[in-house]
């Protein structure tokens, strides 16, 4: 690892009259994590946490909005509100006094958001084009609303400078400012649409007018689109004479962005997510910043030091956004300046984070459970002031190696057993699309911290009950994951495979193919993804309304990719009955409606099903009668973070748990939060 004193990520950076102590940002985002549109105690703990962290630069208020008719469309923050300055003040006092430079982005969403949310004004946009993320067909601003939104915009920034934070962020991707900036929504005839020099015009206004407001001492930025990528759209050279422009009348720094955000297909290509190559416009954002007399910044992708490093040392940014990267791991920086490199929880690209706001209501990171519940969970495991345990645990996908972790890490004496040659699950069989390799990211980093901690890790080793009694433990912790459930079918179980027989390659096939997903999540579509080239021609079948609804959009544009490219054939609201085997030896597949109470055949090669697992969980019914809490976990202790402590039988040796599939079927998120919450306290 680099020296501080020769590593650029390490550098001091002055931006106007701040100076931030090293080059990493964690730029502005949403995660949801507000209360009544305010940065209370679980939004400030967010970002303190990274300041503590290390970062230079945290940027919070993703998107934070001006105007009553800007309605939160992912838990914005509400920067029309006079009360939302003591909390701004609060977060950004706790944010200096950890060493770190607090800014927020500012914007009126424009079209991005919904007609039906907030108080049900009707939204804005330079042209009543539609949104198609969104939905919103929006109303073309009128010259009052311009003005009173400038206005807004004014007192938003006001309201931030008061409160003692260090800079305003403008954004201007997908947002209001842009809508009459790009000749894609600006279809006005009025003097604001047409040229290059009128589609400016309302954006320089805001500009020049938060400008006058904050005065010369208050950092002001733009986060801009610069090349807006599509067919008729704005292009990088107009974008640049803007940028010029912006920068006369007050812009302090650029933030680039390359491309649009108005639909599931365009936001991942500006927002690249696994799979995808690491710093995709780097060598665009180097161009704007040899072209550009004010810094720039950037973040798409840049999820490990090497990259950012890279960037910074060939000059192509002078401050470097890991966002997502700090979202995994807030100690980035420090583990940086600390030589601890190689213990930074990586960043795998998965994109739960975002995914997770529109799923289940706010931000998490698909592998550290501790990333928004900082008021409940720490991300440094302390170690234990109590006695030291015998700690056995089987199974290494993500919820035993985090057990094994976590238990490491607080001190105790623990062995992992995992019947398999090789770590990781179920993760495993996901990374086995070439495509979500980097999942093992998760698996690799979880064995390296249990050898860091001592954990006595046994692969190739099924353990049977006399193996964990052997260990003497004082506590066991099953997770053994589960198996494909195929027992939903009325008949023909017995003729069906599943998607684990696909990602493991155990299956082939060729012909017509039924994939049948009762899932709605990642395995169905795994597999639909590696047999696609296959040749095979693939029918996809689901029970829903829709593909895989528990996959989000940062996720689904590169499988729906994959049915388009290789002409797969779909059908919803079909719910898989029974299989049988025909004359001739093909498969056929009764296909029930739900609606019309009718089914109907259709005659496949084979047929593939996805409906979750169901636990393994022989080993835990065999020890469950020696266990002293007979496998009880008591709730309420596990939601306090208190160690648990039920005796349901007396003459028990051991406590005993089970956590992950081991359970039920969930995600990976679900099985690390499992591990950490009812481990920490041990």
């Amino acid at each position: 690892m680099p020296s501080q004193s020769v590593d650029p990520l390490l550098q001091p950076f002055r931006l106007k009259h701040l100076t931030l102590r090293n080059r990493v940002v964690s730029t502005s985002h949403e995660p949801a994590f507000g209360e009544d549109g305010l940065p209370k105690d679980r939004y400030r703990a967010y970002h303190v946490e990274k300041a503590r962290g290390g970062v230079g630069l945290t940027m919070i208020g993703g998107s934070a909005v001006v105007s009553p008719d800007s309605p939160p469309a992912f838990g914005n923050l509400l920067l029309y509100r006079d009360d939302i300055v003591p909390w701004l003040r609060r977060l950004a006092d706790e944010v200096h006094d950890a060493g770190a430079a607090v800014m927020c982005q500012v914007t009126h969403l424009g079209r991005r958001t919904s007609n039906y949310s907030g108080d049900w004004l009707p939204v804005l946009s330079a042209s009543p084009l539609r949104e198609p993320a969104h939905r919103a067909f929006p109303k073309a601003a009128e010259a009052w609303d311009l003005d009173r939104v400038t206005a807004d915009y004014v007192a938003a920034a006001q309201r931030c400078r008061e409160a003692g934070l260090d800079g305003i962020e403008l954004e201007a991707y997908g947002h209001f400012l842009d809508s009459f900036l790009s000749p894609t929504t600006n279809h006005r005839d009025d003097d604001l649409g047409g040229s290059l020099e009128h589609r400016m015009s309302f954006p320089r206004r805001v500009i020049r007018a938060v400008r006058e407001a904050v005065g010369p001492d208050f950092v002001v930025g733009i986060r801009l689109m610069l090349d807006e990528d599509r067919p008729g759209g704005l292009a990088f050279d107009d974008a640049l004479v803007a940028a010029e422009r912006f920068t006369d009348d007050g812009i302090d720094f650029v933030s680039t962005i390359r491309g649009s955000i108005e639909s599931d297909a365009s936001l991942v290509r500006t927002i690249p997510p696994i799979g995808t190559p690491l710093g995709p416009f780097l060598e665009f954002t180097g161009e704007v910043r040899r072209r550009l007399r004010v810094p720039v910044m950037h973040a798409a992708r840049i999820a490990d030091p090497a990259t950012a490093r890279y960037a910074l040392r060939e000059g192509l940014l002078d401050l470097v956004g890991m966002t997502r990267a700090q979202i995994a791991d807030p100690h980035l920086v420090a583990k940086i300046a600390g030589g601890r490199e190689d213990r930074i929880r990586p960043c795998v690209g998965a994109s739960y984070c975002l995914d997770a706001i529109y799923d289940s209501g706010d931000t998490k990171c698909v592998h550290n459970p501790a990333t928004g519940r900082e008021l409940q969970l720490p991300h440094t495991v302390p170690a234990t002031t109590g006695r030291r345990r015998k700690a056995v645990v089987v199974g290494a996908g993500p919820a035993g190696l985090e057990a094994a972790r976590v238990l490491g890490e607080r001190g105790h004496d623990v062995v992992l057993f995992e019947a398999g040659d090789l770590p990781g699950g179920q993760i495993r069989l996901a990374a086995a699309n070439p495509r979500r390799r980097d999942l093992l990211g998760i698996v690799d980093w979880r064995v390296a911290e249990c050898k860091h901690h001592g954990v006595d890790l046994r692969f190739g080793r099924y353990a049977e009950a006399r193996d964990v009694l052997a260990e003497h433990p004082d506590l066991v912790v099953l997770a053994t994951g589960g198996m494909p459930d195929r027992s939903f079918l009325e008949a023909g179980e017995d003729l069906v495979a599943d998607t684990w027989d696909v990602l493991t390659g155990s299956l082939r096939p060729r012909g017509e193919v039924l994939v049948y997903d009762d899932h709605g999540g990642y395995p169905a579509l795994d597999a639909v993804e590696v047999l696609a080239p296959s040749g095979a021609r693939l029918h996809f079948v689901t029970p829903e309304r829709t593909l895989a609804p528990d996959v989000g959009s940062m996720n689904s544009p590169a499988y729906l990719k994959v049915f388009a490219e290789h002409g797969v054939t779909t059908t919803l609201a079909r719910r898989l009955r029974a299989v049988r085997r025909t004359p001739d030896g093909r498969l056929a597949a009764t296909l029930h409606s739900d609606y019309t109470g009718t089914g109907t055949e259709l005659a496949v090669d084979h047929v593939i099903v996805e409906h979750g697992t169901l636990p393994a969980d022989e080993l835990y019914r065999e020890l469950l009668p020696g266990s002293s809490n007979l496998g009880e976990i008591d709730h309420r202790a596990l939601l306090d973070h208190r160690e648990q402590t039920v005796v349901r039988n007396d003459a028990g040796r051991y406590r005993l748990f089970r956590i992950g599939d081991a359970v039920t079927s969930r995600n990976i998120h679900a099985a690390v939060y499992d591990a950490l919450r009812l481990c920490l306290p041990v």
